[in-house]
């Protein structure tokens, strides 16, 4: 009989800090660096992954919506599926200038990049 893992439908997102991220082809494309939350609506509002040098992006970080990752338990790890062209020019930040929490165009940029509706609509 096949064993099945099934994925968790409720994880912490302290648990979710350091998780490697790697495009379908199984290529590192950095980890998970924090999981901002929206206080108001208790949403999660972007994550942001470090690319730890990937693409010469090594001091920045990056935004992305929540949606466009794909949870691989069975590897431990997230999969994004963007086109490297796409993430070489992402939504990203200095690791020292974070985004400001009312910058809610910022994040509505971020959403529009990837073609996903925001979580507040």
């Amino acid at each position: 009989m096949e064993r099945r893992v099934s994925t968790p439908t409720i994880i912490s997102a302290t648990s979710l800090r350091g998780t490697p991220v790697v495009n379908p082809q199984s290529e590192s494309l950095g980890e998970i660096k924090e999981i901002m939350l929206d206080a108001r609506t208790a949403q999660i509002a972007y994550v942001v992954l470090s690319f730890g040098g990937f693409l010469g992006m090594g001091d920045k970080l990056f935004a992305f919506p929540w949606e466009v990752f794909q949870m691989d338990p069975n590897n431990e790890q997230l999969v994004l599926d963007v086109a490297k062209e796409k993430l070489e020019n992402a939504p990203g930040f200095d690791k020292d200038h974070w985004p400001s929490d009312a910058d809610s165009e910022w994040v509505s940029r971020v959403y529009s990049y990837y073609d996903v509706p925001p979580y507040w609509d």
